[in-house]
């Protein structure tokens, strides 16, 4: 699950991504706005989930993937779109445009 919350006076977007739990012992964002370094996901309890939270640029687009239990490469439902990445898999994108401006 991906959420994105908007900012009237500022160029970013605080995006929070969300990866259920079930069956999951650790669990990593690998993105590109990270140079594809492996960021760990916070174990969330109580909604039984990973979440990684981070700032991005406005009206951008951006390429991920989650690495589960340092092995399995998984895909977010909820991204805006998917892309070919070379390696017979697709890689997630987050846009981060609004869907209308005020």
């Amino acid at each position: 699950m991906i959420n994105k919350r908007f900012f009237k006076t500022k160029d970013e977007v605080e995006v929070t991504f969300e990866l259920d739990a079930t069956n999951v012992e650790s669990a990593v964002l690998v993105a590109e706005f990270h140079d594809w370094q492996p960021m760990p996901m916070k174990k969330v309890a109580k909604t039984k989930s990973f979440k990684y939270k981070t700032r991005l640029p406005k009206n951008a687009e951006f390429q991920f993937r989650y690495l589960v239990n340092d092995n399995d490469w998984v895909n977010d439902a909820d991204a805006d779109n998917y892309v070919p990445n070379g390696f017979g898999a697709d890689n997630c994108i987050v846009k981060t445009e609004p869907l209308c401006e005020a």
